[in-house]
């Protein structure tokens, strides 16, 4: 039997359009924070290397979204990241933070300009402190998609972020890209983790700011 229902046109009724106030979980993340401490293990010829990060992550509300009888409500992001005491950018990238109340769903979507774009998953309450969300190379959903080059050099097999709410309204967030390096038979499991302190509140969403 399917989970999903027979008709696949008929949207809900009576839609909220505050995202603000149907985010569950994801609503402790909306506004635009900044972080001093962050750390990258990443990939080089001669093995791992650490690098401290500074990052700045804007995370703005989107109108409510419906699949026909789905509806998800959400959070766009840009995600900025520079060496200490430098400009040039180190990492950058896009997506976004999706909540479907109906199933206690988090989605995760993630582009990053090198060829590489991931869509995690996982089920979470809507009050939960603390969530983990996985992708896998090769699913249908919750997949990993990657350019040539990539795929042949650097073959990320898994992804796995996971997001800790703290109680002075800090959060913070580990992530563990699991790598299939060219010339290795073992994986490289290239981490990030950083705390993240908010500077600015979040914009309400187009559709709530005409009401």
């Amino acid at each position: 039997m399917s989970e999903f229902p027979s008709d696949i046109y008929t949207e809900p009724q009576n839609i909220d359009a505050n995202t603000l106030n149907n985010l569950g979980p994801l609503k402790q993340m909306a506004g635009i924070w900044e972080g001093r401490r962050g750390l990258d293990v990443k990939p080089k010829a001669e093995g791992s290397k650490k690098q401290a990060f500074v990052e700045r992550i804007e995370l703005q509300p989107i109108d409510p979204v419906t699949n026909g009888p789905q509806l998800l409500y959400g959070l766009r992001y840009q995600t900025l990241i520079t060496k200490p005491d430098q400009v040039k950018t180190y990492h950058e990238q896009v997506g976004y933070w999706l909540w479907e109340q109906a199933t206690q769903t988090v989605m995760h979507t993630l582009t990053i300009p090198r060829g590489m774009t991931a869509m995690a998953a996982g089920r979470v309450a809507a009050d939960a402190t603390r969530f983990e969300l996985n992708a896998t190379e090769g699913l249908d959903t919750w997949g990993i998609c990657s350019s040539p080059f990539l795929l042949h050099a650097f073959r990320t097999v898994a992804f796995r972020i996971s997001v800790a709410f703290n109680p002075d309204g800090t959060w913070s967030y580990e992530e563990d890209t699991v790598l299939r390096i060219q010339g290795q038979d073992e994986v490289f499991h290239h981490t990030d983790k950083n705390l993240l302190t908010r500077v600015a509140g979040p914009t309400p969403n187009p559709l709530a700011r005409e009401l």
